[in-house]
């Protein structure tokens, strides 16, 4: 889509409070950011949480470590943190916990930084309901035991007729997960005249809307800087 002298409006469709981290990036880069998200956290449970015999815990998100924090100070943990990416370790240190390790990558990096380091008992996995992947089984298969404890669960959000009116004239769409891809996927089946370019962070968060016909750019790393560079090429590749 050619683009005119005016900032591009880019929708951001995950949960709060994470789309206002993302709305400030896309504000840096002198794009119009929108944030409407198409996913709802929701905390699951409440009280304190039973670490076990846990040797080490793990964070897929950074939602999962402002619900662990919600229930349990993180000075209450000394042991290790192993985070998929560096935004939720930097969540986890400004919650406080001392010693956090980022894979930099996805769950099959994390699996293998966990591995790397060998802990010398059971990994204790703080989830979503659904996880984007399965880290207890690709620990498992490393020869490693893990557990899985669900703090938080993600619920499609459904717009209503003048959200919709203002994602429609989003000159690009802003996919964090799987599951808002396909909130996005199944909320745009049957509508005509949707054009924005979609960016997701990664091939597992494309796959829904690739299933349904769309072909959504992939940033070449599962985090926002890279996501951010694929935006910006296109938006200059789009002005010429």
């Amino acid at each position: 889509m050619p683009l005119s002298g005016d900032a591009a409006r880019v929708w951001i469709t995950r949960a709060r409070p994470g789309a206002e981290d993302t709305a400030r990036r896309v504000a840096a880069l002198r794009f119009e950011p929108l944030v409407l998200p198409l996913l709802d956290v929701q905390p699951l449970g409440d009280g304190p949480i039973d670490l076990g015999d846990a040797a080490a815990l793990a964070f897929t998100s950074a939602n999962a470590v402002r619900a662990f924090v919600a229930r349990a100070a993180a000075g209450s943990w000394n042991g290790p943190v192993f985070s998929v990416g560096d935004a939720t370790a930097a969540v986890a240190r400004e919650a406080g916990f001392a010693d956090v390790r980022s894979a930099e990558g996805d769950v099959a990096a994390l699996a293998a930084l966990i591995a790397r380091a060998r802990p010398d008992g059971p990994v204790l996995h703080l989830s979503a309901d659904v996880p984007a992947g399965d880290l207890a089984a690709a620990l498992a298969k490393a020869g490693f035991a893990a557990l899985r404890l669900n703090l938080y669960q993600t619920r499609p959000v459904t717009l209503n007729a003048m959200e919709w009116n203002s994602a429609q004239t989003s000159d690009a769409v802003l996919l964090h997960s799987a599951r808002a891809a396909g909130a996005l996927a199944t909320a745009l089946a049957g509508r005509d005249g949707f054009g924005a370019e979609l960016f997701c962070l990664s091939a597992a968060v494309a796959a829904p809307l690739s299933a349904a016909g769309f072909h959504p750019q992939i940033a070449v790393a599962p985090n926002d800087e890279a996501l951010m560079a694929s935006l910006s090429r296109w938006a200059a590749d789009a002005r010429r």
